[in-house]
């Protein structure tokens, strides 16, 4: 017998030890998200006030973030109620109010009538990488206290949500392999180190394909919508008024700003702060209080409550150059589009 032929065995019983770790090691991980997410999060029945009573009109999953109460979940899971019943792991059935919805993050926040809830850690989305182990908890079909473990398939996805006639995209969405249905929706995505990294959503549309499951990241962007919701019971957004794509700049202007794209004005609507400060048609939108913007998500981004009523710089490249506009953003309303 050779050399060769006595190695092959012995490299596979390596092979199969290797697999063994690594199957301990997942199954460790798992077990460990379990113990600790299954008592944080709730199956939440959404009930419709009516004529003598109430009734049921919907379900989801909801992650309890504080000991006395508040929850996270989908806005699309509450959907325009105002109540409903949340039940954890434990049989625990408690009465729960919406404290605030925002349709245009698709999140929202209750608050869980009881007391000493099991209150999960928030993480941080920016730092997942493609590839990484994630679990996804939460009650699909009824199922309570279910996961599902996968991989981070793609990170900076986006899909389009609506309040009314007001759009926008919802950025940087996590696209994972954990299998997700109707019930999953609000639940938690989590890390190997026990942390919510996304609220989870079941919604399939013509913008989001069959088997993909997605979730809305926590991060520094939606923290500070949790927070508003959590102190005002809804989210203030800044609005200028102009429609646009991002498009690629000449070499020329390209060199001027420092930057490869803008937004191309397609639409400016009568009487808003855009028009007033004179932005045109074919404008192309480099800057806004000396932040870049390459494309409609930058400047989403910046339309935060705190420039409402407040005069910003708004860099455009026309053909005679750049030129600043002095704007004034106003309060998004439901009925602006």
């Amino acid at each position: 017998m050779t050399i060769e032929q006595t190695a092959v065995p012995e490299q596979a019983r390596e092979g199969q030890e290797l697999e063994r770790e690594a199957l301990d090691a997942y199954s460790d991980i798992v077990t460990r998200v379990a113990d600790k997410l299954i008592p944080s999060v709730a199956s939440l029945k959404v009930m419709q006030r009516v004529n003598g009573g109430r009734r049921p009109r919907g379900s989801g999953s909801g992650v309890a973030i504080t000991r006395d109460g508040f929850a996270i979940t989908s806005a699309h899971v509450v959907n325009g109620s105002t109540e409903g019943t949340a039940t954890f792991a434990d049989g625990g059935e408690h009465d729960y109010e919406v404290v605030g919805a925002d349709a245009l993050s698709d999140l929202a926040v209750i608050r869980v009538q009881g007391s000493d809830l099991e209150a999960a850690e928030l993480g941080d989305a920016e730092q997942l990488r493609v590839g990484q182990l994630v679990v996804a908890v939460g009650n699909p079909l009824g199922f309570s206290g279910s996961l599902s473990a996968g991989v981070v398939s793609a990170l900076g996805r986006s899909f389009p949500t609506r309040d009314g006639r007001s759009a926008r995209i919802v950025e940087n969405v996590i696209q994972t392999d954990a299998a997700l249905h109707p019930g999953n929706s609000g639940g938690a995505l989590v890390t190997s180190d026990t942390r919510v990294v996304g609220i989870n959503t079941a919604v399939v549309g013509p913008h989001i394909g069959q088997g993909l499951g997605l979730a809305v990241p926590i991060n520094a962007t939606t923290r500070r919508i949790i927070g508003e919701l959590m102190s005002d019971g809804r989210v203030r957004r800044a609005y200028i008024g102009i429609a646009g794509q991002s498009r690629p700049l000449p070499p020329k202007a390209t060199r001027l700003v420092a930057q490869k794209r803008g937004i191309e004005v397609a639409e400016v609507v009568d009487g808003s702060p855009a028009q007033l400060a004179g932005v045109q048609r074919g404008d192309i939108v480099v800057e806004m209080d000396g932040a870049p913007i390459s494309d409609v998500t930058d400047l989403q981004r910046l339309m935060t409550a705190d420039v409402i009523g407040r005069t910003v710089a708004l860099t455009v490249l026309r053909a005679q150059g750049p030129k600043i506009l002095d704007v004034v953003p106003r309060e998004l309303e439901r009925d602006i589009s």
